[in-house]
């Protein structure tokens, strides 16, 4: 199985150019093939394929884009591919429209060739056209890598590679473990166990009401500046918009290492299956009083973890109908309550039992399809 493996960079300021360079080849890059792509449609042609795209590129870095020499090769190739697969992926009903990448908004991070990519001891690896660079831990030498990625976060560089691992073989429990998703809690199990909701702790709610602050104080800054349609960024509105950044990207990384924590739990329990809830994630942020909070949540986030680690571990996951009764379904007698309104939080069934709605419905997820 591969795992992935994301490790800090130490670049030097000439590096970290050369990386920023890297970076906008590829926004440029992907851009350009979505324009193509864009234009040959409207023209009432068929879908330019990849490699006609590559040939294009290779001939306009002889006259129109010699900069692009400048940067590795496999940047600009890997990004037409991206951009194409995006388009197939539209294609075929698996995704929205590809959009053009905002030189603010998108993701900033580049591919460099698994068969180029170098690594050696003393935490050193060496990218592509920038040359070595120290990282924080040793990535494995003289192994195969898959998708080497080098990524920025608003503050620190990284790599991340493929690493083909062995699959962990433990003697595993006898126990189906159901898990109803929520947003009073994150997760309840069938087993009783609680994972609470990270973003009613008091760290959570003190970054984000300084996070609220900032966000006031830079949208005054812009009104005071404007000058008749146009709004002027000062050199303190740049200082606070990156303030606001630092703000955005710790509180990702405290919700994405709960996460992790709660799926490493989870699966260190050993039960020899887990079931989940099918959710409807896109239909329920069209609720606008909880899209926030289901967005925080990070439901797909728990879902990918949970699956890959499963998978790691030898546990079948099994993901129950979307429209299977969980929680209107009594867990000791089988009756359904169709009138249980989500204000009801606790279960009272007429056999007499009393329970918490969602540890009734974790508990019906446990005995998903068991005969």
């Amino acid at each position: 199985m591969i795992l992935a493996k994301k490790v800090r960079l130490y670049p030097s300021q000439l590096q970290e150019q050369k990386l920023w360079q890297s970076v906008g080849t590829a926004r440029f890059i992907y851009n350009w093939t979505i324009a193509r792509q864009e234009e040959n449609y409207k023209n009432g042609g068929k879908f330019i394929s990849n490699n006609d795209l590559r040939k294009e590129i290779t001939q306009l870095k002889k006259s129109e884009l010699i900069w692009l020499n400048k940067v590795s090769n496999n940047v600009a190739k890997q990004s037409v591919k991206d951009a194409c697969e995006s388009y197939m992926r539209f294609f075929k009903g698996l995704s929205d429209r590809p959009k053009f990448k905002s030189r603010r908004k998108s993701k900033k991070s580049f591919y460099n060739d698994n068969l180029k990519l170098k690594v050696k001891e003393g935490n050193l690896v060496n990218i592509e056209k920038v040359g070595w660079i120290k990282t924080n831990e040793q990535i494995p030498p003289n192994v195969k890598y898959s998708n080497p990625r080098i990524s920025y976060d608003n503050k620190y560089w990284y790599i991340s590679v493929g690493i083909e691992q062995e699959e962990i073989k433990e003697e595993l429990t006898d126990v189906s473990l159901g898990i109803d998703l929520g947003l009073k809690d994150l997760a309840i199990c069938s087993d009783s166990n609680i994972y609470k909701n990270i973003n009613k702790t008091y760290i959570v709610r003190k970054i984000e009401k300084k996070l609220r602050r900032l966000q006031r104080q830079v949208s005054r800054k812009y009104e005071n500046n404007k000058k008749g349609k146009e709004y002027v960024k000062t050199s303190n509105i740049i200082k606070l918009e990156k303030q606001i950044q630092q703000m955005h990207r710790r509180l990702a990384n405290i919700r994405n290492n709960y996460l992790h924590q709660t799926t490493t739990n989870i699966v260190k329990a050993k039960p020899y299956r887990v079931v989940i809830e099918d959710l409807a994630v896109s239909n329920m942020m069209k609720n606008k009083h909880i899209s926030k909070a289901i967005a925080k949540q990070g439901f797909y986030e728990f879902r990918r973890q949970l699956e890959y680690k499963c998978k790691f571990r030898g546990i079948e996951l099994v993901v129950a109908d979307r429209f299977y009764p969980s929680s209107k379904t009594c867990s000791q007698c089988g009756e359904i309550k169709k009138d249980l309104k989500l204000k009801d939080r606790l279960y009272n069934c007429k056999c007499g039992l009393s329970i918490d709605r969602d540890l009734n419905a974790s508990i019906n997820l446990s005995n998903y399809k068991l005969a």
